[in-house]
């Protein structure tokens, strides 16, 4: 029993890391999700029949959910690089040697977590810059007219940079499920550890025994 309650301070922070990365990213996709199937625009009995559709919370609720969830998720998956930068410089380096044929080759599931983990830094990046310039890029009005809110059109047009932040968070999305699927075996392990330590903290452990005591008295 001893031996699985035993956890590094380092695996320990990997995986708070993580389920702050896990909780931020489910937060921004679910909201994103709402926004997918709820488009804003349109009028009531229209072309748009979730117009005015209040669901749980109003349109301004969600938007600040997602920018939120977004902004945190962002935070987390930048701690979470730096702290697996040695892998990253590790694992680039014998792609380097595999590719040069200086031998230290990977293996097949070596290669397949590598092609995940690409995958899910390339949408990860997207959707992230895409997110920035929506949060900053102004909307509405027109050029020289009332309303401040022109929007200069950086590079694309912003329907354009809503496509691509739509599409590459659905990207980002399944990348992401792949990747969990592929280190479920670490996530469940550790999330074991962590709830058996806590289960022998002297507190919850005496907590346990009062609560088992008053049982056995009724």
């Amino acid at each position: 029993m001893t031996r699985c309650m035993t956890i590094s301070r380092q695996t320990c922070t990997n995986w708070l890391v993580d389920a702050a990365v896990l909780l931020s990213g489910l937060l921004t996709a679910l909201t994103g999700i709402y926004f997918l199937f709820a488009p804003s625009g349109g009028y009531q009995g229209g072309r748009n029949p979730l117009y005015g559709v209040t669901i749980l919370f109003r349109r301004q609720t969600w938007e600040d959910l997602h920018t939120w969830g977004g902004v945190l998720m962002l935070l987390a998956i930048v701690i979470h690089f730096f702290i697996h930068w040695p892998w990253v410089k590790m694992i680039s380096r014998r792609i380097v040697n595999a590719w040069r044929a200086r031998g230290s080759r990977l293996s097949r599931g070596a290669k397949v977590n590598v092609l995940v983990d690409l995958s899910v830094a390339l949408s990860f990046l997207i959707t992230a810059l895409s997110g920035i310039y929506l949060l900053f890029a102004p909307t509405g009005g027109y050029q020289g007219g009332r309303n401040p809110g022109w929007d200069p059109g950086f590079l694309l047009p912003r329907t354009t940079w809503e496509l691509i932040h739509t599409w590459a968070g659905v990207a980002l999305i399944l990348a992401a499920v792949v990747h969990f699927w592929i280190h479920w075996r670490w996530v469940k392990k550790v999330t074991r550890r962590l709830l058996l330590r806590l289960t022998q903290l002297p507190g919850l452990a005496r907590a346990g025994m009062e609560t088992t005591t008053g049982h056995g008295r009724a």
